[in-house]
């Protein structure tokens, strides 16, 4: 049999592109090694908030004298947390697998290599069978980054975030190499459930590409709760249990210092999985990553990729969208729909989150763009005051100097994640100020500082 489109990637970007296809009576192959959901789904995003929200439920308690609450005797289960997390995963697994239960969809389970390739046919082996398609959706994600440290390989007290969401034991005390957002998330997870934590981030800062003055509150606030983060520090080696840095700020090397913890957790970022897809070796990469054009086709005709294979925004519901793109011009749709990356919101599930979509005044100078920035402590929202006791916040817009439009939202506080979607249609159509400041918004929720804010 023939199929319109094979897809090798059962993630978010493969499943929404077989269910989108298949709907539309398209006859779809996915091929998935391990698991639908991808890592997004099995091992990252949804595991990870699974424990953190647990995570929170422990601090909340512990910290509920504030709001007037006497809780005594408070502890937590990790074993009860980590199964918890497993159901919550194989759920939605199996929603996926429902929305992709029709006639036109078939899922393989099992490592795909491509065979061979020509503008009409692609070929695709799995479990010894072949297969061949019209086109071919690549959607194989990525892996962990293995920074070139001594001393990393097969040394049992290294973790990458895979290792750390299947353990059974919480560790006695942890080192984080990367302070990006898995680094923070995973920190903040350990931190209030009692784990001493210490951050090593080669950057100025941690969080680099986030907004600095919001980055900043979290940095505070996480160095006064008792997080351990050295910024401007480059990790030289690792000997077991003992992590040696350098500062990258000053000039005098010659006391190397160590810090050593039970587990070291090494996560510095991911690389495109390209395994499988020798064949297409033809196919234009940058950096490791498959280029796409704004309808995620690469430069060959019949080959189509989406998500963190292609080293854009390795984000879900980016991956998703670019799936719905990239199905809507195969099957030629009208209107042809692009993607705005200038509208891609991103949250960092820290405590207190972040939340920002847009550019920042920094990436504004550097693109040499006149703005306007506004700004308000998230305490002038009442459902913020109400709810996040001794905490400030921040809100922070950008706005086009000479037309007044919407560029980029910056927050730190609770529950920002869940507005920030608001600010991402502002900035996703162009809103000027004064267009946004007709939007009503229900009150009280702290989703009104983007009105205060104006």
């Amino acid at each position: 049999m023939k199929y319109f489109l094979a897809i090798i990637g059962g993630g978010p970007a493969g499943y929404t592109a077989a269910e989108k296809a298949s709907k539309a009576g398209k006859d779809v192959i996915l091929f998935e090694q391990t698991a639908l959901g991808g890592t997004c789904l099995n091992v990252g995003c949804i595991p990870t908030k699974s424990l953190l929200y647990g995570a929170k439920q422990y601090y909340n308690a512990t910290h509920a004298q504030k709001y007037g609450v006497t809780a005594e005797n408070v502890a937590f289960d990790f074993a009860a947390m980590q199964k918890r997390k497993t159901i919550v995963v194989r759920k939605l697994v199996a929603g996926i697998k429902a929305r992709l239960n029709n006639e036109h969809c078939t899922v393989v389970n099992g490592f795909a290599k491509v065979e061979k390739r020509s503008d009409e046919l692609v070929t695709i082996s799995c479990n010894g069978q072949l297969y061949e398609a019209q086109y071919i959706m690549i959607c194989t994600g990525s892996t962990n980054f293995v920074p070139p440290i001594p001393g990393i390989k097969d040394n049992p007290a290294i973790w990458d975030s895979t290792d750390a969401l299947a353990a059974a034991e919480l560790p006695k005390s942890i080192i984080i190499v990367g302070g990006g957002v898995i680094g923070m998330e995973f920190a903040t997870l350990y931190h209030e459930l009692g784990v001493p934590v210490t951050v090593i981030e080669a950057m100025p800062t941690i969080l680099p590409n986030l907004d600095p003055e919001v980055v900043q509150i979290l940095l505070d606030k996480y160095r006064k709760a008792g997080i351990n983060i050295l910024t401007n520090t480059k990790v030289e080696k690792i000997e077991g249990n003992e992590v040696f840095v350098s500062s990258l700020s000053e000039a005098d090397q010659s006391n190397i210092p160590s810090f050593s913890a039970e587990r070291i957790l090494v996560s510095v970022g991911r690389r495109a999985n390209l395994q499988g897809l020798e064949a297409l070796n033809d196919i234009e990469l940058n950096r490791g990553a498959i280029v796409i054009d704004e309808f995620c086709k690469t430069n060959l005709p019949n080959v189509y990729a989406c998500g963190d294979v292609t080293g854009k925004i390795m984000l879900a519901h980016v991956a998703s969208r670019q799936a719905e793109v990239a199905v809507g011009r195969m099957l030629k749709q009208i209107p042809l729909q692009r993607i705005a990356y200038n509208a891609i919101p991103s949250v960092v599930y820290t405590n207190p989150e972040i939340a920002s979509v847009g550019i920042t005044e920094s990436q504004a100078a550097e693109m040499s763009i006149p703005v306007e920035v506004k700004k308000l402590p998230m305490t002038f929202s009442g459902r913020f005051m109400a709810e996040n006791e001794g905490e400030t916040g921040l809100c922070k817009m950008i706005l086009d100097a000479k037309n007044h439009s919407v560029l980029g939202v910056h927050c730190i506080g609770n529950p920002c994640s869940e507005f920030i979607s608001a600010a991402s249609f502002a900035v996703r159509n162009g809103y000027t100020a004064a267009e946004l400041e007709q939007v009503v918004f229900p009150h009280p929720t702290v989703s009104e500082i983007l009105h205060e804010i104006l």
